[in-house]
């Protein structure tokens, strides 16, 4: 048939192999053109070169016989060469023709665009961002001949068309630097293929006003570009969105610079979130809602109060016009409820709140927006065995408090639990009374004593200087064991401090009571040398009892000096007394004396063992003998 892309080339008639016997001579030599048939010399050439296809041309060769079968191909041959030369000089890749969609195939749309063979447009041409086919059979589809393929079929471009059929529009918009309504078609190396009637490169610094993360989500969405650079030769179109962005951003800008001072409530729109606070867009300009800002109460972080494209009202408390900084409040729109807190919450009064947090020393509890109070550890309980405030309360639970303190200035309130139960010290004198033998176990062991639980919440100290009467006791644990159960005396009960004093040594007689009531000065005692020291020689003369005998007291009759050496036994006579400091003074030398003899003070203890016997009865006996 007639190539549609050269009109002046008419359509070659079959040859008639039933009426006509073409001879070499007229393939050799041939006649005149007809309307049916048109070979010119150089037509006429090719087919006697076809003709002889094993080779057999030359100047001496004869000329062969040619069958009426090879004839018609030969000249089939021809005009398929025909045709094609034609078709190749006529495509123009600005020429756009029309074709009709006749399937689709797995990489390809077939396209008759009216020639010999159907044109092949490449599938990933004509496909959109989800990888659906914009055509469809029927379809009428506009092309350019790219060119024809060596295996069949011609090669046909439905970007280029659609890149020739809008350029100018394209050339127009960046000229006068409109912008276009694009869709986001795909994700390329650094950054995204926009579709705006022909795909055009939108790199991903150009699409938003801060670095985008995640180009992906772009995919599909419509958006307005300007171009920024083209190039018409290779068919490359640039664009951004971030230039559009830019201009309005700069317009609201301007806008909000009018009405923008400190004092003014305006409405923004939450952009950004930090730990610290967050960012709010109050058109074309950022102001800093800082987290101390957002509530009178506490916030752990600023999600607890807003979200990002959150639209709030702040008010503007501070604006620095040089560096176009802005500082934010929110919670300045509302009165500051500790104001009038001390009138709210009397002292004594009983609130319920709910516990913010848990820590070592308390625990927090809000009993409104903005106002929280602390309850101590110490106002938990009246027991002081409680190891962690975890152990009472925990965030979320809901809690009555009796208000101890109200501090407006210092934006304090100081909470107590343990006032709402009955307070076990009040009446533990009644209970316990001094002089009262009590038990409990040992449950902790201190440098200076050991607590004794004597009941749940109820500890009583014994002091290390009561643990024993004869022993000095450097540290509980040489007496006592952690958790070891015993006996003790109560010494005293201050219920305001919270304090119970108890005695081990007390269960036992006081060993220096008894020996102050059974000896008198001048008596003559046997001791052991238990230390020595510069001064003089310190010497058990009872069991828990301790004498010192003084440098100048350790020598005999004659004056001599009595080396006392520890361990070693001697006599000694008592030569003072002091009960309240537990004191006795001893001397060696006194004892060969004239003053006194052992024996007559044996003598005179036997009718004067009683407890009642005075330092002047024993001077009137010794005045009698």
């Amino acid at each position: 048939m007639a190539d549609v892309l050269n009109p002046e080339q008419t359509e070659s008639t079959p040859l008639n192999t039933e009426l006509e016997t073409p001879t070499l001579e007229a393939v050799a030599e041939p006649s005149e053109p007809t309307t049916e048939t048109t070979l010119n010399p150089e037509s006429a050439s090719a087919v006697t070169d076809a003709a002889h296809a094993e080779g057999l041309t030359g100047e001496h060769q004869e000329e062969p016989d040619l069958s009426m079968e090879d004839f018609a191909a030969a000249l089939e041959s021809f005009d398929r060469e025909q045709a094609a030369e034609a078709a190749a000089q006529a495509f123009d890749d600005s020429a756009i023709v029309s074709g009709t969609v006749i399937k689709l195939t797995d990489k390809h749309v077939v396209v008759d665009v009216g020639m010999k063979s159907e044109g092949l447009i490449p599938l990933e041409q004509v496909v959109d961002h989800t990888g659906t086919p914009k055509l469809k059979p029927g379809d009428t589809v506009e092309v350019v001949i790219e060119r024809e393929e060596p295996e069949g079929g011609y090669l046909l471009g439905y970007e280029k068309a659609q890149r020739l059929r809008v350029w100018d529009t394209v050339e127009k918009a960046a000229t006068e630097k409109t912008p276009l309504t694009g869709t986001v078609v795909g994700r390329v190396k650094g950054g995204l293929t926009v579709d705006v009637g022909i795909k055009a490169f939108l790199p991903g610094s150009q699409l938003e006003l801060r670095p985008v993360r995640n180009l992906d989500a772009w995919i599909g969405q419509p958006i307005q570009v300007r171009v920024i650079k083209l190039n018409k030769k290779r068919g490359n179109v640039v664009v951004s969105r971030k230039e559009i962005l830019e201009e309005e951003q700069a317009e609201r800008r301007s806008h909000t610079l009018e009405h923008l001072e400190e004092g003014a409530v305006l409405t923004g729109t939450v952009k950004n979130l930090t730990d610290y606070g967050a960012f709010v867009d109050l058109g074309g300009i950022d102001g800093l809602l800082h987290i101390t800002d957002m509530s009178w109460g506490r916030l752990t972080h600023p999600r607890d109060l807003v979200n990002v494209g959150d639209e709030i009202q702040v008010k503007v408390l501070k604006f620095d016009k040089e560096k176009q900084r802005v500082s934010l409040g929110f919670k300045q729109l509302t009165p500051d409820p500790w104001l009038d807190a001390a009138e709210r919450y009397p002292i004594g009064a009983r609130v319920r709140g709910r516990v913010l947090s848990v820590t070592d020393y308390g625990a927090f509890v809000e009993l409104e927006q903005g106002i929280e109070g602390l309850v101590h550890v110490s106002e938990m309980t009246w027991s002081k065995r409680m190891k962690h405030p975890s152990k009472i309360v925990k965030p979320g639970d809901e809690v009555e408090t009796v208000i101890l303190q109200v501090n407006p200035a210092d934006r304090r309130i100081s909470l107590g639990m343990k006032q709402l139960l009955d307070n076990p010290w009040e009446h533990l004198g009644d209970k316990y009374p001094t002089g009262a033998t009590v038990e409990g176990r040992v449950r902790n062991l201190t440098d200076f004593g050991a607590f004794i639980e004597i009941e749940d919440g109820i500890d009583g100290l014994v002091h290390v200087s009561n643990l024993s009467w004869t022993k000095r006791v450097k540290h509980p644990s040489e007496v006592l064991k952690k958790g070891e159960k015993v006996r003790a005396v109560v010494l005293g009960v201050e219920p305001e401090n919270r304090r119970l004093s108890l005695g081990i040594k007390q269960l036992q007689p006081d060993v220096w009571e008894t020996f102050f009531a059974q000896h008198r000065v001048g008596d003559v005692v046997k001791g052991k040398v238990l230390r020595t020291a510069q001064f003089g020689a310190f010497v058990e003369i009872a069991e828990g009892v301790e004498g010192l005998c003084h440098v100048s007291e350790a020598t005999d009759a004659h004056g001599a000096p009595v080396k006392l050496e520890q361990g070693s036994e001697h006599d000694f006579k008592i030569i003072r007394m002091n009960p309240e400091e537990k004191k006795v003074a001893l001397s060696l030398r006194a004892v060969s004396g004239a003053e006194a003899s052992r024996a007559d003070v044996e003598a005179y203890k036997q009718p004067v063992s009683s407890s009642t016997t005075t330092l002047g009865d024993l001077v009137n006996w010794k005045k009698e003998r």
